[in-house]
């Protein structure tokens, strides 16, 4: 009995002599090392409309590289910090994983195999979206059935290579691949008429039959989605908190829009009385501390980039060529699925 109480003395000074455990993040390296080049390096898609592509004077813009903006804001204070690496489909993964890139928002969906064997994390998906068919209208095709004997476009590394050959499959269904890894070629691919239907994510396709095509009342999209494609921002595994950071830059952006703060009145909330509201703005709280940030991080975020439906509306939005419908893509509390976890 001495001894069991000797014991339980001991563990306890033991205990007592333990430093305080810390509820701040410590600096981690990709932090450190964005913080000592001052610059954010995201993977984009070279060119693809409403997500991400250069303009005619060679700045980058589209729903993907706002999402960098919204990290090198939440980082360094400045939304304009970001170098846009252009990677292809079979560049993308090797370039997170060298560390060529600080993050990933390169039209990437999340799943089992890529978050367990490429030594990835995942931040919550920013865009629902599906496998999807472009069609000619005058082909006399109305749904995937009609496909059978058809040869489809799409790229290699791809989760739409994959799922093309799922669906066919499924529905003993026959086709030709036409696989092609630069986007502006394979679009062509099918424009020409060297394929019957060009395969990509479904929201892809407005912005390819609105741009790329002469006339885009002569393309349709058929209908329905046909795969699962949560598109995300991806991270090396490894640094913990540079993941944290990354998926609460999302989760800002989400709170921003359902609490109703935009870009456009942001300034008026630093006010508010609504102690979440302060929290986002940073007001009250020490979430940036907790982050290894500054207390405005996700204020900077909103102040130059916007919330979600700012950056929605302003490469998808209804006055823009591409204008797609949000759909799963609203808030959890207006149909769609959107949920921004709580940031207290």
């Amino acid at each position: 009995m001495r001894n069991l109480k000797a014991c339980l003395l001991a563990a306890t000074v033991a205990l007592a002599t333990l430093p305080p455990f810390s509820v701040f993040a410590a600096n981690g390296d990709t932090l450190k090392q964005v913080k000592e080049r001052d610059l954010v390096l995201c993977g984009v898609h070279p060119a693809r409309h409403g997500f991400a592509a250069p303009d005619s004077k060679g700045v980058w813009e589209g729903f993907e590289v706002d999402y960098c903006k919204a990290v090198a804001a939440a980082v360094l204070g400045d939304a304009n910090k970001v170098r846009y690496v252009p990677l292809s489909s079979q560049q993308r993964f090797p370039a997170i994983q060298s560390g060529e890139v600080d993050v990933l928002a390169r039209n990437v969906t999340a799943n089992l195999s890529r978050d367990t064997a490429l030594g990835l994390n995942f931040a919550p998906p920013i865009f629902y979206t599906g496998t999807g068919f472009l069609v000619r209208a005058d082909s006399g095709v109305k749904e995937v059935k009609d496909l059978d004997g058809a040869v489809i476009c799409m790229a290699p590394g791809s989760t739409t290579e994959r799922n093309i050959a799922q669906i066919f499959a499924a529905r003993g269904l026959k086709y030709t691949p036409v696989v092609i890894e630069n986007n502006k070629q394979l679009v062509d691919a099918y424009v020409t008429g060297r394929c019957d239907a060009l395969a990509k994510d479904k929201a892809a396709l407005p912005g390819v039959r609105a741009v790329d095509t002469p006339n885009p009342a002569d393309h349709v999209l058929l209908e329905g989605i046909y795969s699962k494609e949560p598109l995300a921002m991806a991270v090396r595994q490894g640094d913990d908190q540079w993941y944290d950071i990354v998926k609460w830059v999302v989760y800002a952006t989400f709170n921003a829009e359902e609490m109703k703060v935009f870009q456009a009145n942001v300034d008026e909330m630093l006010k508010s009385d609504d102690p979440d509201i302060q929290t986002l703005v940073g007001m009250i709280g020490d979430n940036g501390a907790k982050l290894g940030l500054d207390q405005k991080w996700s204020y900077n975020i909103v102040k130059q980039v916007g919330n979600y439906a700012d950056i929605y509306d302003r490469h998808f939005g209804p006055s823009t060529s591409i204008a797609l419908d949000r759909d799963l893509n609203r808030q959890w509390n207006d149909g769609g699925i959107l949920y921004g976890q709580p940031m207290n």
